[in-house]
């Protein structure tokens, strides 16, 4: 893979907040559109955080050149793109390829946390969630089933209420479509994940989805690992004790670790407009140190009052405004935080009107 802009020279191991903006947004396909295929470009970025499926599609027209709506539709149907529960048990799509090792590397955390933070306070144990986590599985055998009928035939069979959610934890789902895409996003149809063969190595599955997460958020901090992962941060410190990594540090003196191989971009390299969807990774707190979103305006985007966060658009790397599509006028609208330059006015409208474009596409 190409990267855009030039390999900053490092006169020591400082990376500026600016430095580590422009790392982010070159990683995350931000800095110029690419022409990965879109597995690959979703392996890129680590995976895409997909609450609200939209905002899967959004994210990749704005980092892929030329992506179509229909572009992850079909890889979604045809299985090179999953959705399932995935790192801090929220619901991402992944390339088929990665998603057993992926779920390899986050299982045993995700239980750790189920039974830390559930089981005991809602008349619920683990044998029972092992218990329902085979009956899941029989149900099923014969294909996928929306998840109301899961939780009836669980009902029929005496599993209380509580053992849904932490069931996922216990046996493999992945949401089928045409459930979980553009044009139905409710993620309601489940069937079983494939069971790989072999079954992946848990420390080389822990090893892996960290290279994933500094290849797509890096140079990034230990506790940045544990916040995307899931894990604890003793638990990262030693997966990252048994990996070949670069050092840096950041202006407040903190280590930041990387890939070898990975790119650092000239910091005054420029950042193009670009809309991004709900719950945008780059936003929460594993991607911080980036300042892509200024904490001055995170309670605009993050709120408890807010479902699924709010859309937003980035100029010079950082987020500026929001925007939505308008079904009545079938038309982008946007709002920024402050007054933008005439010059950034320009770009932001040209790139609503794009989005614009691909709203309607279709």
């Amino acid at each position: 893979m190409s990267w855009p802009g030039r390999l900053s020279e490092v006169a020591d191991d400082l990376l500026t907040a600016r430095a580590l903006n422009r790392a982010v947004l070159a990683r995350q396909l931000l800095l110029d559109r690419s022409s990965l295929p879109v597995p690959q470009a979703v392996e890129a970025v680590a995976g895409l955080q997909t609450q609200y499926a939209p905002s899967g599609y959004i994210a990749l027209w704005s980092r892929l050149a030329g992506f179509r709506r229909a572009d992850l539709t079909e890889a979604l149907h045809a299985g090179a793109v999953v959705q399932s529960w995935a790192m801090r048990c929220t619901i991402h799509m992944t390339s088929a390829a990665d998603h057993p090792v992926l779920c390899a590397a986050v299982r045993e955390a995700r239980r750790a946390w189920w039974r830390r933070t559930v089981i005991g306070r809602q008349e619920v144990t683990e044998d029972d969630l092992v218990a329902a986590a085979g009956a899941v599985r029989g149900y099923l055998a014969a294909g996928p089933l929306k998840q109301a009928e899961i939780q009836r035939r669980l009902a029929e069979d005496g599993f209380g209420k509580a053992v849904w959610p932490g069931v996922q934890l216990w046996v493999e789902l992945v949401r089928v479509p045409p459930a979980g895409t553009w044009e139905q996003p409710r993620a309601h149809l489940y069937g079983l994940a494939p069971d790989p063969d072999p079954e992946p190595d848990v420390a080389a599955a822990r090893a892996h989805l960290v290279r994933r997460y500094l290849r797509g958020f890096g140079p990034a901090s230990t506790k940045d690992v544990a916040s995307f992962c899931g894990w604890t941060v003793t638990e990262a410190r030693a997966v990252l004790a048994g990996m070949e990594l670069r050092r840096f540090r950041d202006e407040s003196g903190g280590e930041l670790l990387d890939v070898p191989d990975a790119p650092l971009p000239d910091p005054e390299m420029p950042a193009p407009v670009r809309f991004i969807g709900q719950w945008e990774a780059i936003l929460l707190a594993h991607a911080r140190r980036a300042q892509v979103l200024p904490e001055q305006h995170r309670g605009k985007v993050f709120s408890t009052t807010m479902p699924r966060s709010v859309p937003t658009f980035l100029v010079d790397g950082q987020v500026a405004g929001t925007w939505r599509f308008d079904e009545e006028r079938a038309a982008v609208g946007w709002e920024p935080f402050a007054p933008l330059p005439a010059s950034a006015v320009v770009e932001v409208a040209a790139e609503a009107e794009r989005l614009t474009e691909f709203h309607r596409a279709g």
